[in-house]
């Protein structure tokens, strides 16, 4: 039995579909018991469990091969990370507990980063995981190219493309959605002890003036992108209903200066197979209908 966090996402349910194919036994993790109908349809066990809740997760986790753990996203955390903070303790209560043979883990590319940011919430993750006498895979994707979807409405009505990533032709590792949930796929039925980091990467490394040149021909218009100045992301995030948007700005600033990467460099990264035309095509189709 695999238990699988994060099911109703695109990583976790590319994950689940790999699996489910190859006629393997599979746990959705859920938080809203309304969205349990859809996935016991699809052959799932169901075990219903908020992220924060130790005795539910414990449930969910037992008598299990290998548990796929997915972080919920904290985009605007609160200072010190007390949102990542109760979700990591009540995982490792769950995971000492239910004893599961293995456990694979989405983390991120910058999360060994010596410099406070969005990020550090999986460098604790990781450490609070290498802890356990579990063997655990941190599964370390790049920049997720899915993203992208930000951009579709502007580089559409407008032909631009605003981009916090800087310089406009600096690349960095980006990589789809649906690589990451594969990969975690044929990661969790592997053997192996101890803890290991998989880095994995897209086809290439893109830049935001890359991905403006996707944009303009999937829409068949130009688009170009402009970068937002750094002396304004304070200001805007503030605008936008953040509280706390200081380190989503480091984590940006990493990202730009380059203290955010892979720490074997990114030709070492295993290398997904989805274009960033392939993402941005299925984007724009899916704000179409919309």
């Amino acid at each position: 039995m695999y238990a699988i966090t994060g099911i109703t996402g695109k990583v976790g349910g590319e994950l689940a579909r790999v699996l489910l194919e190859n006629g393997l036994p599979v746990r959705a993790v859920l938080r809203d018991v309304g969205k349990a109908d859809a996935w016991a349809a699809r052959g799932c066990d169901i075990a219903i469990a908020a992220m924060n809740d130790a005795a539910a997760l414990t449930k969910a986790f037992q008598d299990t091969d290998a548990v796929f753990n997915l972080m919920p996203p904290v985009f605007d955390p609160e200072p010190g990370y007390p949102e990542a903070r109760a979700v990591i303790d009540s995982v490792v209560t769950a995971l000492m507990t239910a004893k599961p043979l293995k456990v694979v883990s989405l983390s991120t590319i910058g999360a060994d980063a010596g410099q406070d940011n969005l990020l550090s919430q999986h460098t604790m993750a990781e450490a609070a995981l290498r802890a356990m006498p579990i063997p655990v895979t941190f599964l370390r994707a790049a920049w997720f190219l899915d993203n992208a979807s930000w951009d579709v409405a502007s580089s559409g009505e407008t032909g631009v493309m605003h981009s916090f990533l800087q310089p406009l032709d600096k690349a960095i590792p980006m990589v789809a959605s649906q690589d990451v949930g594969g990969v975690a796929a044929e990661l969790i039925q592997e053997s192996w002890t101890g803890h290991r980091i998989v880095e994995l990467s897209g086809p290439e490394p893109l830049s935001p003036d890359d991905l403006a040149a996707i944009f303009a021909e999937a829409l068949g218009k130009p688009v170009r992108a402009e970068p937002v100045a750094r002396e304004t992301w304070e200001t805007l995030f503030l605008s936008q209903g953040m509280r706390n948007p200081g380190p989503r700005m480091r984590m940006l600033d990493g990202f730009n200066q380059g203290w955010i990467s892979f720490r074997n460099g990114e030709h070492q990264a295993v290398k997904g197979r989805t274009t960033a035309a392939e993402v941005i095509a299925r984007l724009i189709a899916a704000a179409g209908k919309s």
